[in-house]
């Protein structure tokens, strides 16, 4: 196929290698000039070292030729930046081919989740071309050929077949998963907690707050996605459970990583500076949090990421605010 690709982050950069490896024809768009040019020099990202792209793909600053003649539309772009490319894409031209989000979040202002965008800058006559891939997945690790297993969506049938055969190599396992509004709310509301568990480590909480943080964390994020209309057993798959797992288990993750720098006594802005790299976790912790309130969902560790973040809410308060809520029985 000819697959037109947004985004040359490292995780864009790493499933478009993907696909150029599988014999596909990928041309991948960027807004960075600079980076440009030294992918189309080396086929490496700055970020994914020693790792070059394979098979057919070139990069360039020019969206229509990401859009002309694909026979496939894929996203890695900004929560923050998502509506603005597709403001560009609507100007250029409306694809007609399937279109797969690979993002993870939930728009500020509105509380859409990205799918819902698409819907509402293209039109809604669009749902049966969009699906997503959603799941536990590190750059560094898809590029290196590392064993991987995610979840593939579509509100119709045909597109997530369409998504789950284009991305399944032997070593990038794709499970099809209906569910696409759950595996949205799954992978965006992870990266929240995901800031959380980063924190628990740099105060040194220990392992089993960490493990307490991460069971609550699902909790929350599934009465969330139920709340949206989502099936249960979605946050306790790939998408939800197991994104979660790997997400609040490693300094590899960008959101785990801020979170530990807040810990060790960074701003807000000096943390997302250290990091290098967008902390979706952060851009999404505000529209969850005013999502839990329209719904009158209560998610405290959601709550106290917001207070820390948007507020300059002291991490140990955050703490002892957790620890003294009036103790329910566990619910599930």
């Amino acid at each position: 196929m000819k697959i037109g690709y947004l985004g040359t982050g490292a995780w864009g950069f790493a499933l478009a290698s993907l696909l150029s490896a599988q014999g596909h024809e990928v041309i991948s768009w960027s807004i960075e000039s600079d980076l440009v040019e030294i992918l189309n020099k080396t086929k490496t990202h700055p970020r994914l070292p020693g790792h070059p792209a394979k098979g057919n793909i070139r990069f360039t600053l020019h969206l229509e030729e990401a859009l002309e003649g694909v026979d496939l539309l894929v996203e890695s772009v900004t929560s923050a930046g998502f509506r603005p490319v597709f403001e560009n894409v609507r100007l250029v031209k409306i694809p007609s081919c399937p279109i797969v989000i690979t993002s993870k979040g939930i728009e500020q202002d509105t509380g859409l989740i990205l799918s819902d965008v698409i819907f509402d800058v293209l039109g809604e006559e669009l749902i049966s071309q969009v699906g997503a891939i959603s799941g536990p997945s590190f750059a560094s690790e898809v590029v290196k050929g590392l064993p991987t297993s995610v979840v593939g969506s579509g509100y119709y049938p045909e597109t997530m077949k369409v998504v789950c055969d284009t991305f399944t190599t032997d070593n990038f396992r794709v499970y099809p998963n209906s569910d696409m509004r759950g595996i949205a709310y799954g992978g965006a509301l992870k990266n929240v907690i995901a800031i959380a568990s980063g924190a628990a480590e740099g105060l040194e909480l220990g392992y089993s707050a960490r493990a307490a943080l991460m069971t609550r964390g699902l909790h929350e994020m599934t009465k969330m996605a139920v709340a949206k209309g989502c099936r249960t057993e979605t946050l306790y798959g790939l998408s939800g459970m197991g994104d979660l797992c790997l997400t609040c288990s490693s300094i590899t993750s960008r959101n785990f990583k801020f979170g530990y720098l807040l810990a060790k006594g960074m701003s807000p802005e000096e943390a997302q500076e250290e990091v290098g790299m967008v902390v979706e976790g952060a851009y999404t912790a505000v529209s969850a949090y005013e999502l839990s309130q329209q719904l009158q969902v209560t998610m405290p560790i959601t709550e106290m990421v917001y207070q820390i973040i948007n507020n300059k809410m002291h991490l140990r308060d955050a703490v002892k605010t957790l620890m003294q809520r009036e103790v329910k029985e566990e619910h599930l």
